[in-house]
């Protein structure tokens, strides 16, 4: 399976990059930007990140990252998001204005793939039944907001508000997706992190819910 080779290659290159970055930095101050909480722990360095509702710490100088209270291993795509978030911390404050995707630096270069990885498949699990986003969203730690027909916000990160909308359509418009951020977020992860991001929240909202379906069936 050599593209799975490559992929995984790829991901280790990745996560190997970002730790280098971030042990360029003032780990302290990038907490302070990001939110994170800074730590000494016999003599060992630690940033503890809230990352979709968990907690994670990013150890230094080595720069490991390892779920808090957890034997588990994190997937790498996730480690990789993480180290990049700490590492591009600007510390620009929450405007509380709302963008779409194609308004982010290079976003009309990325939506197709952004689009096909995250709106689409939003769509097609949750359209037909909105609510069942609600639920799937509380244990990502999101919440219901009032934009469209149904809509939650998660917190990615504790400066990374996502927000997921629904609108059930009528006679005049089909039923739509979309997925919105808040103005500040170039000031923390670049469009393609933002991509995957948004891939991933998606990809656990169909897991919750389908984990969801099985145990009423079972019940």
């Amino acid at each position: 399976m050599p593209k799975q080779k490559n992929y995984e290659y790829g991901y280790r290159q990745a996560y190997k990059l970002a730790g280098e970055q971030l042990g360029k930095v003032d780990i302290e101050e990038q907490c302070r930007k990001s939110g994170a909480r800074y730590a000494v722990i016999d003599s060992q360095k630690l940033a503890i990140v809230e990352y979709l509702n968990q907690s994670y710490q990013v150890t230094f100088p080595d720069i490991t990252v390892s779920l808090v209270n957890s034997e588990a291993q994190p997937p790498i795509n996730d480690k990789i998001l993480i180290l990049h978030y700490l590492a591009q911390a600007e510390g620009t404050p929450i405007a509380h204005k709302f963008i779409a995707f194609k308004e982010l630096p290079e976003g009309a270069n990325y939506f197709p793939t952004f689009s096909k990885r995250s709106i689409e498949p939003l769509m097609k699990y949750f359209g037909g039944e909105p609510q069942r986003l609600i639920e799937a969203a509380e244990v990502l730690g999101g919440g219901k907001v009032d934009y469209g027909d149904v809509a939650v916000t998660i917190s990615a990160f504790s400066r990374v508000p996502i927000t997921l909308v629904l609108w059930r359509g009528d006679e005049e418009f089909s039923p739509r997706s979309n997925i919105l951020f808040d103005a500040s977020i170039s000031s923390y992860l670049s469009t393609y992190d933002i991509t995957v991001l948004c891939e991933t929240i998606v990809w656990k909202l169909v897991r919750f819910l389908k984990e969801g379906r099985a145990k009423a069936i079972e019940s």
